[in-house]
């Protein structure tokens, strides 16, 4: 990007036509999400991955961090994406374990065929990943790993990217409010919904 700004712009652009598709057409994995999210909510990010073996992680997150790099701003690599995909592929994204294998083959595949020395993505050059990437940007592999990356990197935490709220620091979104209910209101018609003593109290 030529300056901070322009990445910023870039960035929202592309977190906001993703939110967009993400809601419409994935709702129940999203509410799947929310439930593994509440559980993770006071967890750091894990040691371990539940999913990606150690290689495959290293991969990933060479791949993401070339999609979001790090410059003076953090990128996917600081804000934990890698985590993201792995506890999405543990949850509601567990139905595309086999595109992402089949997603890494094709680029350490592309890697080899393009830098026939090199036997990993990881082990590129960053010049030599950014040729990579460009081969593959018209193609569903580029797009798999383009989606999950702009989705981890501007996710609720709890999730596991997004690590200490890089992404949303990034586009000036302010999270202090943004789970807090609107007066109460929101979700005031769902079966068994009673008032809350301590608000009635208020009154």
């Amino acid at each position: 990007m030529a300056s901070e700004q322009n990445r910023r712009d870039f960035l929202i652009q592309a977190g906001a036509g993703l939110s967009a598709a993400w809601l419409s057409a994935n709702w129940p994995a999203i509410l799947s999400a929310a439930q593994h999210a509440h559980k993770a909510a006071q967890a750091v990010a894990p040691a371990k991955f539940e999913v990606l073996t150690p290689e495959q992680a290293v991969e990933i997150d060479a791949i993401t961090g070339q999609i979001i790099p790090t410059d003076d701003t953090p990128g996917a690599c600081q804000a934990g994406v890698v985590y993201f995909i792995d506890r999405a592929l543990k949850t509601f994204a567990s139905g595309q374990k086999e595109a992402f294998a089949d997603g890494l083959a094709q680029v350490q595949a592309k890697t080899k065929e393009l830098f026939p020395p090199v036997q990993k993505f990881s082990a590129a050059s960053p010049e030599q990943q950014i040729a990579v990437l460009k081969a593959l940007e018209n193609t569903p592999v580029f797009g798999l790993f383009r989606f999950a990356t702009v989705i981890g990197f501007f996710c609720d935490p709890a999730r596991g990217g997004n690590r200490s709220e890089v992404g949303w620091k990034l586009i000036g979104f302010d999270s202090s409010h943004v789970f807090q209910p609107p007066f109460g209101y929101y979700d005031k018609d769902y079966p068994g919904w009673q008032p809350n003593p301590a608000d009635a109290s208020k009154k």
